[in-house]
C-alpha cells in the first residue's frame, strides 16, 4: 500500500511538471507552451507557423510542438548544415534554406556561421560584436540567398497567414517586421526576440519591436524577458 502511495505521488508530481496533458515545451522559456495556450483559448488545435530563423527541428523551437501535435508550416533557416536537419526531421515542413531580406531586398548576403549556432546571423556588426566580446567566434562567412518577408509569404501562405510566427534573426527582427504587410498577412500570434544579449545581463530591450507591433493593431501577451509574444487585438 505504502508503495503505490508513493507512486501516486510521484505520478502526480510528474503530471503538474509537464502538465496533464503531457506537453512538452521545446522553446528557451516555455514560449510554445505560451502560444499553445493561446491557441487553445482560440479552439485553434492545429496552427500553420512560419518560423523565421527556426535554428533547429527541435532544440530551442517555437514551433516542434505544433509539429508534434498535427501542424505544418514553413522553416526558414540559412544554415545548410541545421536546414539539412530540418529535411530530415521535419517533412510535412516547407523548409526553405534561404535568409529573410531587408525590405524588398533579394539577391545573396553575407551569412556568418558563429561558433555557437545560435548566433548565427546576416548582421555583420552583430557577428563582429559575439566575436570580440568572446560569446562566439565567426567560423566562416557563406554567400546566402534572401527573399523579401512578403514574398515568401506569398508563395507559400496566399490564401491566409500564417496563424503563428517566431522571428528570431540575431539583430534584424524589428527590419522584418517593419517591412512585413500587416494589411495583407496578420499572424494571430508573433513571438519575437527582444533582448539585447549582453555579459552582463543588463536586460536592454530592442527599441521599436514592441511599439511597433502595438501600432500594428496587436498587444503584449507575454514577456519571458528574452522572447515577447504579442497577439492581434482583432482575433482575441
Amino acid at each position: 500500500m505504502r508503495l503505490a502511495w508513493l507512486l501516486y505521488r510521484v505520478s502526480g508530481r510528474l503530471k503538474r511538471r509537464i502538465g496533464e496533458a503531457g506537453r512538452v515545451s521545446y522553446s528557451q522559456c516555455g514560449e510554445d507552451m505560451i502560444a499553445r495556450f493561446v491557441f487553445d483559448t482560440l479552439k485553434l488545435a492545429k496552427p500553420s507557423y512560419l518560423d523565421i530563423g527556426a535554428h533547429h527541428p527541435s532544440y530551442l523551437n517555437n514551433t516542434r510542438t505544433f509539429y508534434e501535435a498535427g501542424s505544418s508550416g514553413v522553416n526558414i533557416e540559412p544554415d545548410p548544415d541545421l536546414h539539412a536537419r530540418f529535411v530530415s526531421e521535419r517533412p510535412r515542413d516547407m523548409n526553405l534554406n534561404i535568409g529573410i531580406g531587408i525590405g524588398d531586398q533579394a539577391g545573396e548576403l553575407d551569412f556568418f556561421v558563429m561558433s555557437a549556432r545560435t548566433l548565427n546571423t546576416f548582421s555583420a556588426e552583430e557577428a563582429q560584436a559575439a566575436a570580440s566580446n568572446g560569446r562566439a567566434r565567426i567560423e566562416r562567412t557563406l554567400k546566402l540567398p534572401v527573399r523579401p518577408v512578403n514574398e515568401v509569404l506569398q508563395a507559400h501562405f496566399a490564401d491566409a497567414a500564417p496563424d503563428f510566427l517566431s522571428l528570431d534573426v540575431e539583430g534584424l527582427d524589428l527590419a522584418i517586421l517593419r517591412a512585413l504587410d500587416f494589411k495583407r498577412w496578420r499572424p494571430k500570434v508573433v513571438c519575437v526576440e527582444t533582448i539585447v544579449y549582453s555579459a552582463g545581463r543588463e536586460g536592454r530591450q530592442v527599441d521599436g519591436i514592441e511599439q511597433h507591433l502595438l501600432d500594428c493593431g496587436y498587444f503584449v501577451y507575454a514577456d519571458t524577458h528574452i522572447n515577447k509574444l504579442f497577439v492581434d487585438k482583432a482575433v482575441w
